[in-house]
């Protein structure tokens, strides 16, 4: 998320209750998590194992918990709960009025758009030109829906992202800044939820076509020309490129890549990045004709067995 009018470090600290190492006058330009940080950013990092990767990212200043060795040109703030200090952050500059109307007064709707029966549209939605938006979807606040866009009954976008700090008492959300943009041509099926990014824009590319019940996690970029067909789930922060198709039931583990023009056939399970141009198969997913060769042998062990048992009669 920007910050129209960037703070210095100093300020945030002032404001978190945290104690400042380097620069308090440089600027903070805009909020992310890790995943998605850009030059400038504020993150936050609460566990030692990710002390390097925090530092050596492109944020430019860093909520931590306690001191550690910090590169050049990057600034500390310690503070008891990095994550609270977050959260708090995001309250101070995230504004969105809650409109009690169906359509938002705020929302913006583009030339030959078709909204139908009990559409909800919040503040500072931004809706193209020649898209139809069938009954009961949900469109969250500040998303950005752009031409010739179809989307299908009863389908959700801009939920909060499931972000979650585990503690003694129980779950702390991490409160969700980002927004969710759906690119020309798109067409999402019926009862989809597509969640809003944390902190950046969950991205769907332009010609992508999902089918019914798809679930598409929060800060997930998915590039052009995708076809996803039913019930495929996908969670957060997942990079997927141009012209993959997703097949039904398949699921996506968070923080991967998928190369372009990949194929994965139904109910697979995807656990690690997988290369382009290929065909993909299984729980834990591997490249198809391999697979198949793997459950061919499979069928064989039971005859297999019955001979070995036989000769040691």
């Amino acid at each position: 998320m920007r910050i129209p009018s960037p703070p210095t470090v100093q300020f945030i600290a002032d404001k978190v209750g945290g104690e400042v190492i380097g620069d308090p006058n440089a600027l903070i330009t805009g909020i992310n998590e890790i995943h998605r940080v850009e030059e400038g950013d504020i993150i936050f990092v609460d566990h030692s194992k990710y002390y390097k990767a925090a530092t050596s990212s492109k944020a430019t200043t860093i909520l931590i918990d306690q001191e550690t060795e910090c590169p050049e040109g990057k600034n500390l703030i310690i503070v008891d709960s990095p994550f609270s200090a977050f959260n708090h952050i995001i309250n101070l500059y995230y504004k969105s009025n809650t409109s009690l109307e169906s359509i938002s007064p705020t929302a913006s709707i583009g030339v030959s758009t078709i909204i139908m029966a009990n559409v909800v549209i919040e503040d500072g939605a931004i809706i193209g030109d020649n898209c139809v938006i069938h009954p009961n979807v949900t469109i969250g606040a500040h998303c950005i829906i752009k031409n010739n866009v179809i989307i299908h009954a009863n389908t959700v976008l801009g939920a909060d992202g499931f972000y979650y700090k585990k503690t003694k008492e129980g779950y702390n959300k991490l409160i969700s800044c980002g927004n969710v943009v759906i690119e020309d041509d798109v067409e999402i099926g019926a009862l989809c939820s597509i969640d809003r990014g944390v902190s950046a824009s969950t991205i769907i590319g332009s010609g992508s076509k999902l089918d019914n019940q798809v679930h598409v996690g929060h800060d997930t970029v998915i590039g052009k020309n995708c076809l996803f067909a039913a019930q495929v789930g996908i969670a957060g922060v997942v990079t997927i490129e141009d012209n993959v198709t997703l097949w039904g039931q398949v699921g996506v583990a968070s923080d991967l890549t998928i190369g372009e023009g990949v194929v994965i056939l139904a109910q697979s399970a995807v656990r690690n990045s997988l290369e382009p141009n290929k065909t993909y198969l299984g729980t834990p997913v591997s490249e198809a004709r391999e697979k198949m060769k793997e459950m061919a042998m499979l069928k064989k062990l039971p005859s297999l067995m019955q001979k070995i048992n036989t000769s040691k009669i």
